[in-house]
């Protein structure tokens, strides 16, 4: 169950990114992603459906006008004066309370619903999130290091020609440059994950005999955040900063025809969020 709510969250708050059609059609859409982890049955599904049809109501009427307002102000930005890499972290900050909102909004619901799942289902459930993790450690071990900074390099590069268009080659040695200077998550966040895993597998094993269960299920999908060592958030904090700093040096070399494409995509986003309140 604890699969479910990032699953739905993530397709909820990527509305930006994505198509009114899918918005509007997430209850399949769910069920495509979920269907790895678990299948419902029909009662099952009922009810979820139900849950999800609050959930984007809510979703509708009450964020995605935060969202317009928040991409106005980055916007308005942008446009303005060169931003300092703690003005950019900020609004890393701002971003991540969206996400928070939601989480905090969906998760009590969705661990009242934790109960009703059968004995299979949540065997079924660990058994698949334990071979996803294995899969991800197959998966980095076929890199090198050198191969690892290509790629990422490669896929900050990817996330700027998104916005930005084609970079220019001082851009691209900018990034070069900050590329090898990120501190690999990697071996901390797979912990981390395992460890929230563990405690969840724990918490459905005595699920019969807890009377606390679904008030420490909804704790555990609210502040997951705990499992994660003091090295494993310094080294995010830092990376943060960096890649904020990134992009305030990146922001002062953007071309007329760069920061025209800049604003064709941001409006499109605030053009689909708009739509899709109506």
């Amino acid at each position: 169950m604890r699969h479910v709510v990032f699953t739905v969250l993530l397709l909820i708050t990527t509305t930006g990114c994505s198509s009114k059609f899918a918005y509007n059609n997430l209850d399949w859409l769910v069920y495509w992603y979920v269907d790895d982890y678990i299948e419902f049955s029909d009662q099952q599904e009922e009810q979820f459906d139900a849950k999800l049809a609050t959930w984007l109501d809510w979703h509708r009427s009450e964020e995605l006008n935060q969202y317009v307002a928040h991409l106005e102000r980055v916007k308005a930005k942008a446009l303005g004066e060169p931003m300092t890499p703690e003005e950019i972290a900020q609004e890393f900050d701002n971003a991540r309370q969206h996400w928070e909102r939601v989480r905090n909004k969906l998760s009590p619901e969705l661990a009242q619903m934790a109960p009703l799942l059968t004995d299979d289902q949540v065997i079924y459930l660990f058994a698949a999130l334990d071979k996803e993790n294995r899969k991800e450690e197959e998966e980095r071990e076929e890199l090198d290091e050198q191969e690892r900074l290509e790629r990422r390099t490669e896929s900050i590069i990817e996330q700027v020609e998104d916005m930005i268009g084609r970079i220019t080659d001082d851009q691209a040695s900018i990034i070069e440059s900050y590329a090898p200077q990120f501190e690999s998550t990697y071996d901390f966040w797979l912990t981390y994950r395992r460890d929230v895993q563990q405690a969840a597998r724990q918490l459905f094993i005595t699920r019969d005999s807890n009377p606390n269960f679904v008030a420490e299920l909804t704790e555990l999908m609210v502040n997951p955040d705990v499992y994660r060592t003091d090295q494993h958030v310094q080294t995010i904090e830092r990376n943060r900063l960096l890649y904020a700093t990134m992009v305030s040096e990146l922001h002062t070399t953007l071309t007329d025809k760069q920061k025209r494409k800049l604003m064709k995509e941001m409006n499109a986003i605030i053009e689909d969020l708009e739509d899709l309140q109506s």
